[in-house]
């Protein structure tokens, strides 16, 4: 399955709440209708205001009613997997928010047309992009038989209003495609669930004040009718603690780093410790904003700044980026972008493809660079990449003396201009410095930047980067 991983890694989506307003009888104030314990997502028809929604992407006359072929009772649900080349998937939602803290499991009924392995199914997904408590059960053997299968809810007392109550995605695996048939997709309590045992992706990071820092890789195995089964689901199901208020606070539910120094994150699902752990080295951010840009307007073409109408960028983290993040930031109403990587060979895409940029009559690159001081590192880096894809504007475009060029300069505490940790530095850097063999052929199609760097500590001990970004323009 080509793009299994993909559907997999992609749909933990999430809940945005959907408040149904009902009337007080004492005040005459608008107040919301109380979640309903209503368990049925479907059962011979959907259940009470349950609509689905299919996928982005997906094919999306893949669901259908069928009186013909069930479990039990009159009908079933149809989904026609298409072809390679495209998907069927989508979500099962409710603008009636369901209290599901009462039950322990969503089980549903399943069958292929051939044995099959669905991608994923899971709850807790009303396909907004917002979820808190998404789980998910990925890899499911289905055979042409009717069988019976159980999702645990990692901690059931967090769904107390979920609008995302089924969902499932499946790609082809064969020439064909496939059917697959579900029945009697029901949240019951199971007893037959127990032993779970959380955990989450341990990792040590270097961030900034001011941050929100996720967990990673948060799943939970639980014994079901004797049989080890993964869930995978959104860090919502966990509390989190904190080994340093003064470093790192739960607020909210989130992780926030607020002052400098060293914190561990541990976490509990429920009353039962979660193994892995997050190690935080936080370090300052910028208290003042980058200097104001003085360049007259017409002379300026821009991808990030305050002082200037902005091009259209398509992503400021692209999807082939590696180890790297972006975090929106703002030091006294001025918009910063602030990029970490985890590791010196980390880097991050800027993309602005539906607005290629022609800097032909551009002589300047600018951007403003603010890395703080770290302990230990004597030597700090910067590189800039700028990628022209021709006069096809297409990546890759594979015409005669239309290919992609581009050309990557490093900026350090030893260059002129040199990076001053804990200080703005303003780079004004020649457009000529980019062009040339090797460099760019041309930067009348400009369409990506790409940036990364670290530090150094002694001996050869090297760091991942922490950088505040803005005002980032072409000028003449």
């Amino acid at each position: 399955m080509k793009i299994g991983n993909l559907i997999q890694a992609t749909v933990l989506l999430a809940l945005i709440l959907l408040v149904t307003a009902g009337c007080s009888r004492d005040t005459g104030t608008l107040q919301p209708a109380p979640p309903i314990t209503d368990p049925v997502v479907f059962d011979d028809d959907f259940g009470s205001k349950v609509d689905f929604q299919a996928f982005m992407g997906s094919y999306l006359y893949a669901l259908t009613i069928d009186a013909q072929e069930k479990h039990d009772g009159v009908a079933s649900l149809k989904v026609t997997v298409p072809p390679p080349g495209a998907y069927a998937g989508g979500a099962f939602t409710t603008g009636a928010l369901r209290d599901l803290s009462g039950y322990t499991a969503l089980t549903f009924w399943a069958r292929a047309s051939e044995p099959a392995t669905l991608n994923v199914a899971g709850l807790g997904n009303d396909n907004t992009g917002n979820s808190k408590y998404t789980a998910q059960w990925n890899n499911i053997p289905l055979t042409a038989e009717w069988t019976y299968y159980i999702i645990p809810i990692p901690l059931p007392e967090k769904l107390t209003s979920e609008g995302g109550l089924f969902f499932f995605a499946e790609d082809a695996e064969d020439d064909d495609g496939c059917t697959i048939w579900f029945d009697q997709v029901i949240f019951k309590g199971d007893a037959t669930i127990s032993n779970p045992r959380p955990s989450m992706e341990s990792r040590a990071l270097s961030t900034f004040v001011g941050a929100t820092v996720n967990a990673t890789g948060t799943k939970t195995i639980f014994d079901v009718e004797g049989t080890d089964e993964l869930i995978a689901h959104l860090p919502g199901y966990l509390t989190f603690a904190s080994s340093n208020d003064t470093v790192a606070a739960l607020v909210n539910g989130a992780i926030k780093t607020i002052g400098g120094g060293t914190a561990t994150i541990t976490a509990t699902l429920g009353e039962t410790p979660v193994t892995g752990q997050l190690q935080l080295n936080v370090f300052a951010s910028p208290t003042l904003p980058a200097p104001s840009p003085t360049h007259p307007a017409p002379d300026v073409i821009s991808l990030f700044s305050n002082a200037y109408g902005n091009i259209t960028i398509d992503k400021w983290l692209a999807d082939w980026s590696s180890l790297a993040t972006v975090t929106d930031f703002r030091v006294s109403g001025d918009n910063i972008k602030a990029y970490t990587t985890s590791s010196y060979l980390g880097y991050a895409g800027i993309e602005f493809t539906t607005s290629l940029v022609n800097a032909t009559d551009m002589n300047y690159f600018h951007f403003d660079l603010w890395m703080p001081t770290q302990q230990g590192v004597t030597f700090m880096f910067f590189r800039v990449k700028l990628v022209d894809f021709g006069a096809d504007g297409a990546y890759q475009g594979t015409d005669p003396g239309d290919e992609d060029t581009e050309r990557e300069l490093t900026f350090s505490t030893t260059t002129n201009p040199a990076i001053v940790p804990g200080s703005w530095v303003s780079f004004d850097i020649p457009l000529a410095n980019f062009m040339g063999t090797p460099g760019l052929a041309s930067r009348a199609h400009l369409a990506q930047l790409v940036v990364s760097g670290g530090g150094l500590k002694p001996p050869s001990q090297y760091t991942g980067m922490i950088a505040f970004v803005d005002n980032i323009y072409f000028h003449k």
